[in-house]
């Protein structure tokens, strides 16, 4: 078995901020000379997170209208009582979506299906450039 570590960066502006990574991610597995195995796809840091959707205009509306009626921004909470960012929201929507996702490949292909893009959402309260990492494993 081999094991690859590979790094993605993105400039994002916060918010509920929704990247397309797909093409990153193939790219990674197709040129880490691995066939056949999984990749690892994790955002480091508390307020960002990865999953899949369809990436088209109407959900790009609707995921920020979701996150926002689940953790809405404007009201108090405990986290910005303790560090004073105000960014406690964006704590709360990462840790309901999670940081990672794994993804089969087979003959150097994700196995995504037709409408499924991967994608990365920055729910902080600011610009960061964010670094995803791609970990393929397999043979």
């Amino acid at each position: 078995m081999k094991v690859q570590t590979r790094y993605i960066h993105r400039k994002t502006k916060g918010i509920c901020d929704i990247h397309d990574i797909t093409k990153d991610v193939e790219n990674e597995v197709a040129t880490s000379g691995i066939i056949n195995g999984t990749v690892t796809v994790f955002v480091p840091g508390s307020t960002a997170g990865i999953t899949t959707v369809e990436f088209e205009p109407g959900l790009k509306k609707d995921l920020p209208e979701l996150f926002e009626k689940l953790a809405p921004t404007g009201v108090t909470y405990h986290h910005d009582a303790t560090w004073g960012d105000g960014n406690g929201f964006s704590h709360v929507r990462a840790a309901l979506l999670g940081a990672s996702l794994v993804v089969p490949f087979n003959n150097g292909t994700l196995l995504l299906g037709t409408w499924q893009q991967i994608v990365l959402i920055d729910f902080d309260n600011r610009a960061r450039q964010r670094k995803v990492i791609a970990q393929i494993m397999g043979d």
